[in-house]
């Protein structure tokens, strides 16, 4: 089992970057794909971004690619979520998430993670 923990939530304004850490728990965190979601007010949770075990595979959503960066240090169990170019439209809660193994047609779907951490709110001004 797993414990995650997000920080680095905050308010910027519209252009503005964030990065948000994720500190997992236990020694095995390294066998574990991690991924980012987040949830707007009354909004259903969406995928953003996961990274594969080792890091050497990348995927995002299309709404965040080529300003949103997910990295990990297995050293330091942290997963980040590097947000650049920040709109409006990015203002919800920031969950980071894990599974062991996540099939490539689950990757995108909350259901296909086993631990979630409690959120950290992103909010984006005008």
């Amino acid at each position: 089992q797993v414990q995650l923990v997000e920080s680095g939530g905050g308010l910027v304004q519209a252009g503005g970057s964030l990065r948000l850490s994720c500190a997992a728990s236990g020694r095995t965190f390294s066998s574990y794909v991690m991924g980012w979601f987040r949830q707007a007010r009354g909004k259903e949770r969406e995928f953003v971004t996961m990274i594969s075990l080792s890091g050497d595979t990348e995927y995002y959503a299309d709404s965040v690619k080529g300003r949103f960066t997910i990295s990990r240090d297995n050293a330091k169990n942290t997963v980040y979520l590097q947000m650049n170019s920040l709109n409006e439209e990015a203002t919800a809660v920031y969950y980071c998430a894990a599974a062991r193994y996540v099939h490539s047609t689950m990757r995108t779907r909350a259901d296909g993670y086993d631990y979630w951490g409690q959120g950290t709110q992103v909010t984006v001004s005008s």
